[in-house]
């Protein structure tokens, strides 16, 4: 069964960093676009960037645009999201998946909580 593993989330203050790693299976992630999605308390789970196999990135959310930079590396089977000047209004717990043809089996997910 394919398996994503996100790790690298903790308690930082406003305005700090983080960076997100996220790992998957070879078979399943040579051929996909990979995202990150965060779920904040009480809200429903979003779309905040993906990434190409190529490369090539998209952010969702215009509020993480210059602060969030999505990349991947194909030899490690890696996702990664860096997080910089985070936000109180970042905390949520953030997730990789691939949402084409159909998303994956969810992983955990790691907790990112940003105190003012």
């Amino acid at each position: 069964q394919t398996q994503l593993v996100e790790s690298g989330g903790g308690l930082v203050q406003a305005g700090g960093s983080l960076r997100l790693s996220c790992t998957a299976s070879r078979s399943i992630f040579s051929t996909r676009t990979m995202g990150w999605y965060r779920q904040a308390p009480g809200k429903q789970r979003e779309l905040v960037a993906r990434v190409t196999r190529g490369g090539n990135t998209y952010y969702a959310d215009s509020s993480v645009k210059g602060r969030f930079t999505i990349s991947r590396d194909n030899a490690k089977n890696t996702v990664f999201l860096q997080m910089n000047s985070l936000k109180p209004e970042d905390t949520a717990v953030y997730y990789c998946n691939s949402d084409y043809p159909n998303f994956l089996p969810w992983g955990q997910g790691t907790q990112v909580t940003v105190s003012s």
